[in-house]
């Protein structure tokens, strides 16, 4: 199986969901429609073979419409292919369905991904901070953040 046998498959099954089908230097990224990412995530896994999540990471595309994009790197161990899906996220509503449920390491990137960007996951188990501290302001990989933080000095408070 290829990465183009998937794709042919995605097409296939969830036509309507497929906004663009990307390749570039040989990655193949399927961008697809925020509302359908679990079901599409559990065909991937359970009927095409893709079990494992690689990465999930947040872009900000700041100045442009849909202002997010959530990015899934996803893996086939078994018949060593890549592929990246992509969905568009708007800025007046940051979220997404969690796909925790397909796969569990999802859980952790999402938290990351929620934690630096601001992008929330509907039905997350556990949404919480994850690298920045409870008490922080913000999100600190948007491109509109202040370089310094919310009016915090570099590191005030936290080093003796």
């Amino acid at each position: 199986m290829t990465e183009h046998v998937a794709v042919s498959k995605l097409k296939e099954k969830f036509s309507d969901s497929i906004l663009n089908v990307a390749e570039f230097r040989g990655e193949t990224t399927v961008t697809v429609k925020r509302d359908d990412i679990v079901s599409i995530c559990a065909f991937l896994k359970q009927d095409i073979g893709f079990n494992f999540l690689t990465d999930l990471c947040g872009v900000d595309y700041l100045g442009k419409s849909p202002r997010f994009m959530v990015v899934y790197h996803l893996y086939s161990i078994g018949n060593k292919v890549r592929l990246r899906l992509k969905v568009p996220v708007p800025e007046n509503d940051p979220r997404v369905d969690t796909v925790s449920g397909v796969w569990g390491t999802a859980s952790w990137h999402e938290r990351e991904c929620w934690d630096l960007m601001g992008i929330s996951f509907n039905k997350h188990p556990d949404l919480r901070r994850i690298l920045m501290p409870a008490d922080w302001e913000g999100h600190p990989l948007r491109k509109d953040y202040p370089l310094q933080g919310p009016d915090r000095a570099p590191y005030q408070g936290r080093v003796s």
